[in-house]
């Protein structure tokens, strides 16, 4: 599996974030799907590949960290990277030891999120190698 058959999920509710966030990984010659909340994350995305997903902290209705509690609950391993637009020592740490790939702050530079977006797709490899072995 290489990194451009790997899908990255992006939730935001901010429109604007999305966009800018999908033509930034497109760019970079990920495939890209986005949704508007959690809700419509879990209910619409198709966790079968491998992929990353990069969300929000703080959205109407249930949280980035919600996203990652249901992710886990349900025995997804996919890898997380949060951006948030308040920078909140706990909430980054709960986040952290939760497993997140990373934690960045609006704004944030585009090559820290590429990093973490190659980072967070190399761990999806490691475990889906370590699942198939």
């Amino acid at each position: 599996m290489t990194e451009e058959q790997a899908t990255v999920f992006v939730v935001d509710d901010d429109l604007s974030v999305r966009r800018g966030l999908a033509r930034l990984l497109r760019s970079d010659g990920y495939r890209v799907e986005t949704f508007a909340s959690a809700r419509e994350f879990l209910e619409r995305a198709n966790l079968q590949g491998s992929g990353c997903l990069v969300v929000d902290v703080r959205m109407p209705g249930e949280n980035g960290l919600d996203l990652q509690q249901a992710l886990a609950a349900a025995g997804h391993a996919t890898p997380v990277i949060f951006i948030t637009g308040h920078g909140d020592v706990s909430v980054a740490l709960r986040a952290m030891t939760a497993g997140a790939v990373d934690f960045l702050t609006k704004p944030f530079d585009d090559s820290a999120l590429l990093e973490a977006v190659r980072q967070a797709l190399t761990r999806a490899r490691r475990a889906s190698a370590s699942d198939s072995a």
